[in-house]
Order: structure tokens, then sequence, then C-alpha cells
């Protein structure tokens, strides 16, 4: 299985952005599941494969009345639309109000989105986009099923000393307590870094010892260019060689470093399949 859920603690820090950017480079056939419940933006910022619009009613919407009765992983793919590209979506919700109708379903999407890279007929990863994230969003029903849980921060020290009492704060609540960084327990918890390229190695080293100190279990797992051109065309607004831009070659690092440590456990008949930032 692998299930490997983004979210951030406060503010905006590219959890969409950094999805879809892993997504676009990711190794094998993978989904991108919107899932925060205060609703998705890439019906707003993205274009669907034919050229229009993404349809904001397929997608986390739709699967909600399946959900209730039941769902199998390949019934996933019945929600699912395509972006230019090829990246395969699950759009999120339109607006917060619509995240009661999951009401309870959060666990039964997470056993889902994990067992889909098992599925016997069209098998593949999810990165989830969990948005922000705090002690009571439902949200976080997802994390027990996933692979791995990463916090998108950016560097500024508020952001850091956010996403580590996040860090720690996740560990009591999905390990029963705070864990020394060499700790197995799963979901591992992970930092992503949003950051100038010229500084992230710098930044990797102290934000990896205040995790330490914290003895929250977590650690920086890699970092995304702080780079806007990059994002305006990895949504569709900006022409240019995407898979030349800072942003794609910094999550084609990422997901290079989480498939050499992590990928043995995550192996599995998942087909490749093109993405975006190919």
């Amino acid at each position: 299985m692998a299930l490997i859920a983004l979210a951030a603690d406060k503010g905006s820090p590219g959890v969409t952005t950094a999805a879809v950017a892993l997504a676009a480079v990711w190794p094998r056939r993978v989904l991108v599941a919107e899932t925060d419940p205060a609703g998705g933006d890439l019906v707003y910022r993205s274009a669907a494969a034919h050229g229009g619009p993404l349809n904001p009613n397929t997608g986390m919407l739709s699967i909600a009345a399946t959900a209730r009765r039941g769902l199998v992983p390949d019934q996933l793919w019945d929600h699912t639309q395509p972006l230019s590209g090829g990246l395969e979506v699950l759009v999120g919700l339109g607006i917060a109000e619509q995240a009661a109708g999951l009401a309870g379903l959060w666990p039964t999407l997470g056993r889902a989105f994990s067992q889909l890279a098992d599925s016997p007929h069209a098998p593949a990863d999810v990165i989830a986009d969990c948005g922000r994230v705090s002690g009571d969003t439902p949200a976080i029903d997802l994390f027990p099923q996933a692979a791995l849980v990463l916090l998108v921060s950016r560097t500024e020290p508020e952001s850091l000393a956010r996403v580590r009492d996040r860090a720690a704060a996740l560990a009591a609540k999905l390990h029963g307590g705070a864990r020394g960084a060499a700790s197995l327990a799963t979901p591992l918890i992970g930092v992503l870094l949003i950051a100038d390229p010229s500084t992230s190695a710098k930044l990797v080293h102290q934000v990896n010892d205040m995790l330490m100190a914290a003895q929250t279990g977590a650690r920086v797992v890699g970092t995304l260019a702080d780079d806007p051109s990059g994002a305006d065309q990895l949504a569709g607004r900006k022409r240019g060689r995407l898979d030349k831009s800072l942003l794609i070659r910094s999550a084609r690092k990422v997901t290079v470093d989480l498939y050499q440590q992590y990928g043995a456990a995550w192996a599995g008949p998942v087909a490749q399949q093109p993405g975006a930032g190919r």
C-alpha cells in the first residue's frame, strides 16, 4: 500500500501544489485525492484533459453516497477525472459545508485509498491533499491508513515552530505519545519544506535538530523549491518547460529519495503512468 497524506498546520504553504508536483513525477501510477474538508482548489485552478473545466460534482462529493454503501478501492476510479497532462484526480468538495455529507466516512475512504495499490484491476498509489489540519479536522481519520504523513511548511520561524508542535501532536494521537527520531511507528511522520534552494540544505539540518530535540519522531524528508513561476506552469496559468522548472526538479528529487528509503515497503504491482511533469 502507499497512501501519502499531505497536510499543513496553518496558513497556505502550498499543500495542493506540493501534492500535484509530487504526483506529476511519481514513479508509479498515482491518484491525487483532494480530501481537504474545507474544499478543494483544483476545480478552480486546473483544466481537465478535454480542455474544459473539471466537473465539481464528480469527486469527493459524488463518492459520499457510494461510500455509505461500502467502498471497494476500484470504485474510486468512477469518481476521478484526468487533468490536462493526464494526471488523475479526485476533485475535492466545493465548500466546507459539504463535508457534512462525509461524516463518519473518512476511515472508509482511508482504507480504500490505502488498498488501491493492491487492486488486481487498476492499482495506484494515492497522494491525499488534506489541507490544513487541527485537532478536530475529520481528515485526520485518514492518517492511520497512510504509509506516510507529510507536513508541508514554509521556513519562517513561526511556521517551523508550528510544524514542530503539529508533528508532536500527531505523534501523540497516532502513536500514543512522542517518539524518538529512530521510531518505526506507522504512519511515518515527515516534514516537507517549501524553501529557497540556495539555503535548503542548511535549513534541513536545523529543522531536523529542532524536531529531534522536541522528540516528535518526525524528520525532514525533502524540500520543494519555492518557485511561483513553476507553480503557475503546473496549474496551467503560465507557459514554459514545466519539467525544467525548479519546482518539478525538486519534486523529482523528493520522490527519488522517498523511494530509496521506503520503496521496498511500498512495492507492488502498480504500473507507471505519465504525469504532468514528465
